[in-house]
């Protein structure tokens, strides 16, 4: 992930800048400056590392206010993601928020949302990890696909996100909904806290390519979360993100390119629920199966 490039001042440029034009531009940044500081809503600087902290701590956070504004929930969220990154490592990607209207209906928003993922939140398929592995802990069926190209922000349809995949990857997110009251939170609340994100266990690779049935596979899926035993605890259609799930992929490279960020090969994107969150259980194992995809892969957990 990147920003676009800037141009590296050369060292004279230390020496006071006299032009009209450079003074112009200076005024023009300290007003934009301004501008971000002064986000409605935008928690403070204290707020945002005792969130952190309690983050860490996996202790529930006080919740946001109920007023926040999506601005503001935004400019919160970037000051999160900057303080997390000291104990969760570096941006591995991106995760699409609210795309399930089964999900948007719990949070009363009915748009996408955007959050960050961190490298140390990655686990690998089978991974073991305790039932309060977060503050407020879940789980659900989600997906990840593999960033192959920059092309990508140009992608219009799925099977155009496809010609600009590396891979496809089933995947169980394990979020943390973070503070104190979960029910009380809606779109801005749930972007303020990072869309939840914590944990997320990658099944194996699935070779993307421009292939129209394996983009018709995606959208006709049924994916199905099953326990140790094998019973079914719930189910949803490739369809149930946004229609198709790659349209997640569309919304997020857009959302982020109005943010300056540009993807690049192996950035990792998750896509949203195909299922609803559920309480993790001590002792308990659950599978997720994308049924209608080669081979019919799994991914699966097991919580101690």
């Amino acid at each position: 992930m990147r920003s676009p490039a800037e141009p590296a001042l050369p060292a004279r440029a230390a020496r006071p800048l006299r032009t009209a034009a450079a003074v112009l531009a200076l005024v023009v940044l300290a007003s934009c400056a301004a501008l971000r500081t002064e986000a409605p809503t935008c928690p403070g600087d204290a707020e945002i590392a005792e969130m952190a902290r309690r983050y860490v701590a996996l202790e529930p956070a006080t919740n946001p206010l109920e007023s926040m504004t999506m601005e503001g929930a935004v400019c919160g969220r970037d000051k999160l993601v900057r303080a997390l990154g000291a104990t969760q490592g570096r941006v591995v990607g991106y995760k699409a928020g609210l795309t399930n209207p089964a999900v948007q209906k719990r949070f009363n928003w009915t748009a996408p949302v955007r959050g960050t993922l961190f490298e140390r939140g990655l686990l690998a398929d089978g991974a073991e990890v305790p039932a309060k592995f977060g503050a407020r802990p879940l789980f659900e069926a989600d997906m990840v696909v593999e960033v192959g190209s920059s092309a990508i922000h140009d992608a219009k349809t799925p099977l155009q996100v496809l010609g600009a995949l590396r891979a496809i990857r089933p995947a169980l997110e394990l979020p943390d909904l973070v503070v104190q009251d979960p029910t009380k939170i809606s779109g801005p609340g749930i972007t303020v806290i990072n869309v939840g994100a914590r944990l997320m266990v990658l099944g194996a690779p699935i070779p993307a390519s421009a292939d129209p049935r394996l983009a018709d596979a995606l959208r006709d899926m049924t994916v199905r979360v099953v326990d140790g035993t094998g019973k079914e605890l719930d189910s949803g259609k490739g369809s149930a993100i946004l229609e198709h799930p790659l349209n997640a992929v569309i919304w997020l490279a857009e959302d982020l390119r109005r943010a300056g960020i540009v993807l690049e090969p192996g950035d990792l994107l998750s896509l949203g629920s195909f299922s609803r969150l559920m309480p993790p259980q001590p002792g308990t194992a659950v599978r997720a199966v994308y049924e209608g995809l080669p081979g019919n892969p799994s991914v699966s957990v097991r919580f101690r």
